[in-house]
């Protein structure tokens, strides 16, 4: 299929649309090299009538036992990182009978949930800010700033463009009716392969119309997606959906974009459509894409440093969260939270080209 993205090189210096072209690591486990059984020849011979047991070959045997485990332990961790990162890679699952594992597996679930390096990275910029704050307050001989909660809706710069980011057009593309004024979710960063660039949506641009009302010819998408709300993606020609999977562990053929956030295209829908069925979602936890946006690696590399684009590293809750309507204000909320300059912009009136 055919890629169309914004090229920065025609000769009257504006962007204009370029095509470009659009497209598991199984460790094979052996068996365990060299594993070393504990003879002890004090356990073998017999003892007195009443003698008490060795105690300490007992414990070495239970150091021996506890080293195997940590071998199975790392071969199953190598296993786990061999999975393939599109989430395709099976994972086995611990057995629901036994208590302690169900325990530790919710455990687990909890504390990726809390450890997100996302939400870390904010805490540490927005640090970061307050104490560049209190520098230049210094410097002035003013009060002493002190640093806020990060709160549910957070957004910050980063500097090189990162699958899960946002791309928060500037004023530069005011008048380039596709993507002036538009926050572009990335869902992969893209690699310098020509046909591997970063691709993605256009979040904050709902069409006001239901899929049934562009009367489908796939069974899923007029009947479990009928009411599903429709936004326009991109210029380019290939229907996505983002789907919140929440604190449910990674689903088997979809991507994972940010934690809670996955994606999937037209070939994935009748994994989607039997999630549904299942009750593990709902349609309200899709949203549907004509059309989204792609580059070649270079080529968005030099629209951002052309100032095209801001990159920015956004909350959840702002990609996730809200109204097909509330979405087209997400461009203006987005650089506010971001502070600073970036926040002066939001607040100036489009330019006219």
């Amino acid at each position: 299929m055919d890629l169309w993205s914004l090229n920065l090189k025609n000769a009257s210096g504006s962007p204009c649309l370029l095509r470009t072209s659009f497209r598991e690591v199984c460790g094979k486990s052996g068996k365990a090299a060299g594993t070393r059984v504990l003879e002890i020849s004090a356990l073998k011979k017999r003892r007195p009538s009443g003698a008490p047991r060795p105690v300490l070959h007992r414990s070495l045997v239970v150091r021996a036992l506890a080293k195997k485990n940590n071998n199975n332990s790392n071969n199953n961790n190598n296993n786990n990182s061999n999975s393939s990162s599109s989430g395709n890679g099976d994972r086995s699952t611990p057995d629901s009978s036994d208590g302690n594992r169900s325990n530790d597996t919710a455990s687990q679930k909890s504390n990726h949930k809390n450890l997100d390096w996302r939400e870390f990275r904010a805490n540490l910029f927005a640090r970061e800010q307050v104490e560049k704050g209190e520098s230049e307050a210094y410097n002035k001989d003013e009060g002493h700033h002190e640093s806020k909660p990060l709160g549910v809706k957070w957004a910050h710069p980063i500097p090189v463009p990162e699958t899960g980011c946002v791309l928060v057009a500037t004023e530069k593309l005011d008048g380039v009716r596709t993507f002036e004024r538009t926050v572009v979710l990335l869902l992969r960063s893209g690699t310098r392969h020509p046909q591997e660039g970063p691709f993605g949506v256009v979040i904050n641009r709902p069409l006001n119309k239901k899929i049934k009302h562009m009367n489908p010819t796939n069974l899923d998408l007029a009947t479990t997606f009928a009411d599903c709300s429709l936004h326009f993606g991109g210029p380019l020609e290939a229907s996505m959906f983002l789907l919140k999977s929440g604190e449910k562990a990674k689903l088997p053929g979809f991507e994972e974009v940010i934690p809670g956030l996955c994606f999937g295209a037209r070939n994935n829908l009748d994994e989607a459509a039997a999630l549904v069925k299942k009750g593990v979602l709902k349609p309200q936890d899709f949203r549907f894409f004509m059309g989204y946006a792609g580059w070649q690696f270079d080529q968005l590399r030099e629209e951002i440093e052309s100032d095209y684009w801001y990159v920015a590293a956004c909350s959840s809750n702002l990609i996730c969260g809200g109204s097909s309507s509330s979405s087209s204000g997400l461009w203006e909320e987005i650089l506010q939270l971001m502070g600073g300059h970036y926040s002066e912009l939001s607040r100036k009136p489009k330019q006219d080209m």
